[in-house]
């Protein structure tokens, strides 16, 4: 058995939208897993990823600490969703049209990529691309359907993304599990220089 100090984990650090527009989102991937015969689309908490890795979890306090310093120092700001995209033949999901301030914040955490990468073969992801997942590894038919179907379906949403969440799913686990929230704080610290004398 492994020592707890050298397991791992996978972590995902997301942006979450409000309760009455996750519901309208959930209610969304449940009829297109009804559908499409396709479950896995029902799972999930709607969201929109800035960030994956793996780790081992005995450097999470560390990694916590350092999000909370990043996410103390940005802005709160408004996420627009409007109308659906896909990745031809396998993925189907909701469009961000709000790029900015996410490609902003997803750069604030690049200096603590160090800490987030275990080895050569395990580095950070960061996101690039804003999307909020409707259905993922699909078949063929149910992609063609299914993209027939939401191609033609008006959907548009906002929401303000004041903290990103750390999830945290252990190798043994089927699911992610919350760990932290960090608001979004905009405070700026202010560094005084030391009086000499």
């Amino acid at each position: 058995m492994i020592p707890e100090s050298y397991q791992t984990a996978q972590y995902l650090l997301r942006i979450e939208p409000h309760q009455a527009l996750s519901n309208e989102i959930k209610q969304l991937k449940k009829q297109f897993a009804e559908n499409y015969d396709c479950p896995a689309a029902a799972s999930g908490k709607p969201g929109i990823t800035l960030l994956r890795f793996e780790q081992l979890t005995m450097l999470e306090q560390r990694i916590v600490h350092r999000l909370q310093l990043i996410a103390r120092a940005q802005a709160a700001f408004v996420m627009e969703l409007d109308g659906f995209g896909s990745l031809p033949t396998h993925s189907i999901f909701l469009q961000v049209t709000t790029k900015t301030q996410f490609v902003e914040l997803v750069r604030s955490l690049r200096p603590i990529q160090q800490l987030l990468k275990m080895d050569k073969d395990h580095k950070p992801h960061f996101i690039s691309e804003p999307t909020i997942s409707i259905a993922r590894k699909l078949l063929p038919w149910q992609y063609e359907k299914g993209w027939l179907e939401m191609s033609n379906t008006h959907f548009s949403g906002r929401f303000i993304a004041d903290k990103m969440v750390l999830l945290r799913k252990r190798n043994e686990e089927s699911h992610y599990e919350p760990v932290k929230q960090f608001p979004l704080l905009n405070v700026r610290e202010e560094t005084r220089q030391g009086v000499l004398f």
